[in-house]
């Protein structure tokens, strides 16, 4: 009996003959994977978790004046140009910073997405946006792995950035 003799409940998910296909495999000497192993060996897993994000109008007042209690604004001088803060201590204490990688704040909603949920700050390898920039150039892969972003989220950001550097070279 061959495969366009058997029910459509006898055949696997690509039309094929599960028996034929053993056979195929087991006369060219390799070893046939299972379905649930091959979709796992083509699909990249997460390593880490997710960034998380914050919005602000999903906090309460009775939060926001909570945290304002417990964590009052401090007047430090923070470092205003790049050569200041290349001098300060490694990993960076300016988590506000927008060059610092654990945090990511939106100007325009208030929302504050959080990088590594898993991690403090003082535990990230990289701490600033402008330290791995004076590195010299890096893979999509590489870049990804240090903001746990995925490679092709990378790409997207740097075609948006192109994007909005060519637009205002043609506006002067």
């Amino acid at each position: 009996m061959n495969a366009s003799d058997r029910m459509p409940d006898e055949l696997n998910a690509d039309g094929f003959d599960d028996d034929v296909v053993t056979q195929v495999y087991a006369r060219a000497g390799a070893v046939r994977a299972s379905p649930a192993t091959s979709l796992k060996a083509r699909r990249h897993r997460r390593t880490r978790p997710r960034g998380t994000t914050i919005a602000m109008k999903r906090v309460s007042l009775a939060d926001l004046a909570l945290g304002t209690a417990q964590y009052p604004p401090v007047e430090l001088d923070r470092p205003r140009t790049r050569a200041d803060c290349s001098a300060e201590a490694r990993p960076c204490p300016w988590i506000a910073c927008k060059h610092h990688l654990y945090l990511d704040i939106n100007p325009a909603t208030g929302s504050i997405k959080i990088n590594f949920p898993d991690r403090e700050p003082w535990e990230l390898e990289h701490t600033c946006a402008l330290d791995i920039a004076d590195t010299g150039s890096k893979t999509l892969d590489e870049i990804g792995e240090i903001t746990n972003l995925t490679r092709e989220r990378i790409r997207q950001l740097e075609v948006r950035g192109l994007l909005k550097l060519r637009t205002r070279r043609e506006l002067r």
